[in-house]
């Protein structure tokens, strides 16, 4: 973002000293717009609360809110990029590759009911990229990795524990390889994919934020607002095991592709997990009484806007 910043000051000062200190307007940049597609999941979309409002009418079940990253960027850039927003909440990658979606909105039994549901499917979001895209960002994985179930399963086997040990790490650490694969496996797809629709296109992986400290002792057992009863331990595997993994096995599809860029998150959001005191991702719920499911807040998508933005920016420099 700092980039960013730095070059509409210069061309304004530059348009100010040739042009009577006359700012250059948004539509100075229409002969140069870039077509931008963003493509990925509910870390993309926003769908929570704490994530700003939907504002799609009539609600397709996608659950795209205001204060996401790809919207924020879209106000911000004017008329540099023209933004077509097609992320999903709960998408997959098959589903950003080559598969139709039956969108859920805001519908997590039993933790809340979304009287819209159900949701006519929409189609794959690949379909958005052709020969004219010249940036697509992508953020997708978690669900192909299965991460909100393995939350579900890790909290009610921690509150079978009382908090103690490891017991979701105990029960399903043996499958985590096998999920990491496949989403390897699937990305590298879904980049092919995505480079024969739009070949001239860069595509900007986009990865996850830290949700979980490196200090699990922060988080408070029983808390919802944190991650619930799931237990230290397994909030220390769930880091180490699953969700540094997850980011790496993105980063390294992007490696074997010359138009695709990883944009980290991880590192920028360190200090600010799930269990730190300014969180850039809610827990559980958000008070007073908002189902969150661990997903980024505003702030959160402040944070991946700045980052994104940059990348974007020096893509088509």
């Amino acid at each position: 973002m700092a980039r960013f910043r730095t070059r509409l000051a210069l061309l304004g000062s530059a348009a100010a000293l040739t042009a009577g200190a006359a700012l250059p307007s948004q539509s100075a940049f229409a002969a140069d717009e870039n077509q931008w597609v963003a493509l990925g999941d509910s870390y993309t979309a926003g769908v929570v609360r704490a994530a700003g409002n939907t504002f799609e009418v009539p609600r397709d079940g996608c659950e795209r809110t205001d204060l996401s990253y790809p919207q924020v960027i879209d106000r911000e850039l004017g008329g540099l990029f023209d933004l077509t927003n097609v992320s999903c909440g709960a998408a997959t990658i098959d589903n950003v590759t080559d598969t139709p979606q039956k969108p859920i909105g805001r519908h997590f039994p039993p933790f809340s009911e979304d009287p819209d549901y159900p949701f006519a499917a929409v189609p794959p979001q690949s379909v958005a990229v052709g020969p004219t895209t010249d940036v697509i960002t992508v953020g997708v994985g978690g669900n192909t990795l299965g991460f909100a179930d393995l939350l579900t399963q890790c909290m009610t086997l921690g509150g079978e524990s009382e908090g103690e040990g490891t017991p979701c790490k105990d029960a399903l650490a043996s499958g985590i390889p096998a999920r990491l694969t496949k989403v390897r496996q699937d990305y590298d797809r879904m980049l092919t994919v995505l480079h024969e629709r739009a070949p001239k296109a860069k595509i900007l992986a986009v990865g996850y934020p830290t949700v979980i400290p490196n200090d699990a002792s922060k988080c408070t057992y029983g808390d919802p607002t944190q991650f619930a009863t799931i237990t230290r331990g397994d909030l220390a595997w769930l880091r180490k095991d699953v969700l540094e993994p997850l980011n790496q096995a993105i980063n390294a599809a992007t490696g074997t592709q010359d138009t695709a860029d990883f944009v980290d998150l991880y590192t920028s959001s360190r200090n600010h997990s799930v269990c730190d005191a300014t969180k850039w991702v809610e827990g559980i719920v958000t008070l007073p009484d908002q189902i969150s499911l661990v997903h980024p807040n505003a702030l959160g998508h402040r944070n991946a806007a700045d980052h994104v933005e940059e990348a974007m920016l020096n893509a088509v420099s």
